[in-house]
């Protein structure tokens, strides 16, 4: 595709900038800079207690580092998360934004996801080409997110500027694959300033997409700056900004084949992974555009304490497009197959476009830490506010249009209708957090953790036109609290409970009685059990969890209907994890096994005892890398993944069979005329397997995702 993009033509002024930067910084770095006292070391700080080791901490994390980031070749958060065993796919679009399921709980990418441990929207493509590292919360997060969905909590760390003085940058990277995408990237970082005392570090990419699913390119590309300012021994200024854009053509999901009644759902008998089936010459790309930015001041106060205050603000621009699947024979007055396509593999092809949305996070944090001693204990304790909000300004317009009929082998007789009809959403929600949190020192090897959040929110919606306005307003206390102990140095049990909170109002349409109104606040509930170790050559956890959260609904046969808190899901289980090195090998798996359930509904008592739709019964992942003496700079491995079978309709009568895929990768470290590189070579499904990866349910709707076929992918890196 022909890149018009006036953005990348900001991108290479962004380059010269960043290459006057680099050449500059070489004249003004010193040999002594300016010392502090505040560590360097980033936070993990999802889990909300700053640098605490992770074998020390009450719950289950997982961090993935830029250098398996950079091993995978991973370009989406979905391919750093799926070496995890608790993550699922749940609704995750090739060419859409990311939909991940943790402990079978799926995501809410409005709030579920962090960058640099402020809130920020999930609802548009994040890139990683300048992200440190991925940190994962498993588990209800009421204590560090004042709303979200129990599964867990996702943090982004960008990368940053390097803290010694002699330390410098330069890394050029050249990748292919995943069909015949292409990307250069550089990665550039350093310091200068008469006492080293400004750091920077520059990340700028372009990836021409084109996948292997047949019509569905596009481009991206990105500019990112992170810079840090020590102002003296005490005091640290930082701040990141990040620019991205990217335009594809969407990719439908295929759907079960059958008629209106349930018994005769089957799967599709011959599927091509390859094949974008509902794309139209007509078809527009959708894109996605996105500036994000931090500014963070860190101030050491007397007796150890430390004063954090940060501002974060992120501006989110989408053409949301996709020529749409879905039903059959559902654009007239009597609607055939509204769940499902026709026996045939025939569906109704929908002309969606809602051009020009425009979503915005604003937030401000501060935040004191440090430690005291009461009653005799010693206490590390945090107090933190926060301010935010997100608002969705949407188009007045979008067009949901009957376009006419195709079918999942390509064909289909159809036209566009791009003609707007239909009313958006706006969204606005104002939210204040207060926070407390307190690591009692009760022995050397025993800890009480607590932790208390207040939340008070204000969110309201309304139709573009200015109808129907709906307003929720109401205050939430979250408690947590934890008991670790320490069996050595290197091995801590633990048990915990906590409490999340999400809230839900009833659409406000003439089907609900109770339109409009805002339902009891859904606050799930978790306890967790866990041991873990950690050494220098290996680490491995067993964790036990049992999370309920309330589920809504509305009962099927009225109309119109009251919707309801009804009954919860229950979801408990054991994650096994663990890594290790054995001589030249590196070792690595998880293992996850979850029941789930449906427990007292009311309405839908059928489903009660039954898994929910797209929740594995157990999710294996595994890696084995070995590095060769006999040519230095070597190294070879594969990676599988196994996930169990899991229901497709809620009663279960139709199921997606487990599958099992195997990628394998080799790197070489080497010079070039004195330059180091590093060359990559991956298979992924290199068996070339058929399998459904995924079987969401969407607004009532049966989605089924094929999984990828073998795809080669190949990198080099210079490090200049």
């Amino acid at each position: 595709m022909a890149n018009h993009s006036p953005f990348l033509k900001a991108t290479r002024v962004h380059a010269a900038v960043a290459l006057c930067i680099a050449s500059c910084a070489s004249a003004w770095a010193q040999q002594n800079p300016t010392e502090i006292t505040i560590t360097d070391k980033l936070p993990a700080r999802v889990s909300g207690f700053g640098d605490v080791p992770a074998h020390e901490l009450p719950f289950n994390t997982t961090t993935i580092d830029s250098a398996t980031l950079k091993d995978i070749g991973a370009q989406r958060l979905s391919d750093a998360l799926h070496l995890d065993a608790s993550v699922t796919d749940s609704y995750n679009a090739p060419a859409y934004w990311d939909m991940l399921s943790v402990r079978g709980f799926t995501l809410n990418n409005r709030y579920n996801y962090q960058r640099e441990g402020l809130p920020i929207s999930a609802e548009t493509m994040i890139p990683m080409d300048n992200k440190e590292r991925i940190e994962l919360l498993k588990g209800t997060s009421g204590m560090q997110a004042g709303t979200s969905a129990p599964g867990g909590l996702v943090n982004y760390v960008v990368k940053r500027a390097p803290t010694g003085v002699e330390q410098k940058i330069r890394n050029v990277t050249i990748s292919y694959g995943d069909g015949n995408n292409r990307l250069v990237a550089a990665d550039l970082g350093g310091r200068f300033g008469n006492t080293s005392e400004f750091g920077y570090r520059f990340n700028i990419a372009h990836e021409d997409l084109n996948p292997y699913i047949k019509n569905a390119t596009g481009h991206r590309d990105l500019v990112a700056l992170a810079m840090d300012f020590r102002i003296n021994s005490d005091s640290k200024l930082e701040w990141e900004i990040e620019q991205s854009h990217r335009e594809q053509i969407g990719v439908n999901a295929y759907s079960l084949l059958g008629t209106s009644d349930p018994s005769t759902a089957a799967f599709p008998s011959s599927v091509n992974p390859r094949l974008n089936f509902t794309y139209q010459p007509w078809t527009q790309p959708q894109v996605f555009d996105a500036f994000t930015s931090t500014i963070r001041f860190k101030q050491n106060l007397n007796n150890g304490w430390l004063w954090t205050t940060q501002v974060g603000t992120q501006h989110l621009r989408m053409d949301d497009r996709l020529s749409y699947a879905w039903g059959y024979d559902c654009h007239s007055i009597t609607c055939v197959n509204w769940d499902r396509f026709s026996p045939q593999g025939n569906f109704d092809l929908w002309d969606y476009r809602s051009e020009n949305e425009r979503r915005k996070t604003e937030v401000i944090q501060t935040e004191l830490t440090g430690t005291s001693s009461l009653s005799g204990f010693q206490h590390d304790l945090t107090f933190s506010v926060m301010r935010y909000r997100q608002l969705n300004r949407l188009p007045p317009m979008q067009a949901y249009n009957y376009a006419g009929t195709g079918n999942i082998d390509g064909t289909g007789t159809n036209t566009a209708v791009p003609t707007p009809y239909d009313l958006n959403t706006e969204r606005s929600d104002y939210t204040n957090e207060f926070g407390v949190k307190d690591r009692i020192h009760l022995s050397k090897q025993t800890s009480a953790w607590l932790g208390l959040r207040h939340i008070q929110m204000n969110r309201q919606s309304t139709k573009t036109d200015g109808s129907v306005p709906v307003q929720d307003q109401r205050n939430v206390t979250t408690p947590w609290i934890a008991f670790s102990h320490s069996l050595d140095a290197s091995m801590t049990v633990y048990a915990s409970y906590g409490e999340g909170i999400e809230t839900e109002v009833t659409p406000n349409k003439s089907s609900y009685t109770n339109r409009g109104q805002a339902l009891p606040v859904l606050r799930s509930h978790q306890q967790e059990i866990g041991i873990k170790k950690q050494t220098l050559s290996s680490s491995w956890q067993i964790t036990w969890f049992d999370i309920t959260r309330p589920v809504s609904g509305c009962d099927p046969m009225a109309t119109p209907c009251t919707k309801q808190i009804d009954g919860e899901a229950h979801h408990k289980g054991i994650e096994l994890s663990g890594n290790t090195s054995v001589k030249n090998w590196n070792l690595g798996g998880g293992l996850t096994w979850i029941d789930a359930k449906r427990e007292n509904s009311n309405l839908t008592p059928e489903l009660n005892g039954q898994r929910p739709v797209n929740v594995p019964s157990y999710i294996l992942r595994g890696m084995a890398e070995y590095r060769y003496t006999s040519v230095p700079g070597l190294r070879a491995g594969v990676r599988f993944s196994h996930e169990g079978e899991r229901n497709v309709t809620g009663i279960g009568d139709i199921k997606l069979p487990a599958w099992t895929t195997l990628d394998a990768t080799a790197h070489y470290d080497t010079k070039i005329n004195d330059i180091a590189s590093t060359w990559t070579l991956g298979i992924n499904n290199v068996a070339n397997k058929q399998y459904w990866r995924e079987s969401p349910m969407q607004d009532g709707h049966f989605y089924l995702y094929p999984g990828a076929p073998r795809t080669l992918r190949a990198s080099v890196q210079f490090r200049l």
